[in-house]
């Protein structure tokens, strides 16, 4: 079954940002390939706008990014295309596109569901100190005293 994951969503539950900077995405690339290699999974990593290296394959991890549309925007795209939109597993916190992307076929997973069942990521080496440790932040977020 392929993973769509919405990228900048995961980002914003892990580092409470809107708009990931380039290192957030970085990390959280990293991050994923390290997981899906493990299991040899696959998953469709899905950016706001143009990211250098957009469209990228990493193992088992594709990169897409949205252009000029709205990452949701391709996300649904790319189910209503599914010749079996019922294999797909939308991973987002996104209650809205979880909803449209559920009435187009598709199944949907919470990020913590997600983190939880590919197991914990590599041990971040010294250098690795900014990486995103994801089970933590989603805890945190999800934890409705931290919403706005």
């Amino acid at each position: 079954m392929p993973y769509f994951l919405d990228g900048n969503n995961l980002i914003g539950l892990a580092r409470n940002r809107s708009r990931p900077e380039p290192e957030d995405r970085s990390a959280l690339i990293a991050e994923l390939c390290d997981r899906l290699r493990r299991t040899r999974s696959r998953a469709v990593l899905f950016f706001d706008g143009e990211v250098p290296g957009g469209g990228t394959a990493l193992g088992g991890l594709l990169i897409r990014c949205s252009g000029r549309e709205t990452a949701d925007e391709l996300i649904l795209r790319e189910i209503s295309r599914a010749r079996t939109p019922g294999e797909i597993i939308l991973v987002t916190a996104d209650r809205d596109l979880a909803r449209r992307a559920h009435d187009a076929g598709a199944k949907t997973l919470a990020p913590r569901a997600f983190w939880a069942r590919f197991g914990t990521g590599r041990r971040p080496a010294a250098e690795d100190s900014e990486r995103i440790d994801a089970d933590e932040w989603i805890r945190f977020f999800e934890d409705d005293r931290n919403r706005l």
